[in-house]
């Protein structure tokens, strides 16, 4: 039995970062809500259609949740994450710049949102991975306004472009 005795002692160390009960709760309810708000903007990602959907925004929002969680929870000091966190910010730059399709003309560029769209969805785990599931759940409120109803705005700006430019056009056609 002393073999059984070293196998249990060995597995335990080995799962004693978190200690009690209530820190297994702290920790899965920050790694559950930066998955479930990264799924939020993922899930209008891919409601319209676009590169990066629902699997990509939950990973990068987990894995920046877990990115900062870790250092955190092994007692790094918080002026050291400012690291991890330009770390992070750099490698989900890289990903986004990924999502951008240029084609032929400046005008021709695709993605931009989306890549915008991972890059905050990152820094909505790291709030969420820190601690600060308030401030999480209130930026991923705004990114989906933003997402939802600047399109209308965008689009009621063209509209009224197109109709000055072809005014104008008219106006230089009159003799």
């Amino acid at each position: 039995m002393e073999w059984w005795d070293i196998l249990s002692r060995t597995v335990a160390s080995e799962f004693s970062d978190i200690p009690d009960f209530e820190h297994a709760i702290r920790v899965t309810v920050r790694l559950v809500l930066a998955a479930f708000l990264g799924g939020v903007l993922g899930y209008e990602r891919e409601y319209k259609g676009k590169a990066a959907g629902l699997r990509t925004h939950m990973l990068v929002s987990l894995g920046a949740a877990l990115f900062v969680l870790v250092p955190l929870e092994a007692g790094m000091p918080i002026e050291d994450l400012s690291r991890v966190m330009q770390g992070i910010i750099t490698g989900i730059g890289f990903l986004g710049a990924g999502t951008i399709l240029k084609g032929s003309s400046v005008q021709d560029v695709k993605g931009l949102t989306t890549a915008a769209g991972i890059w905050l969805t990152a820094a909505i785990g790291v709030a969420t991975g820190l601690g600060h599931e308030s401030t999480a759940v209130m930026t991923t409120a705004f990114a989906l306004v933003i997402f939802l109803l600047m399109p209308r705005l965008e689009q009621h700006a063209a509209h009224r472009s197109a109709s000055t430019t072809k005014k104008g056009r008219d106006q230089d056609d009159a003799p």
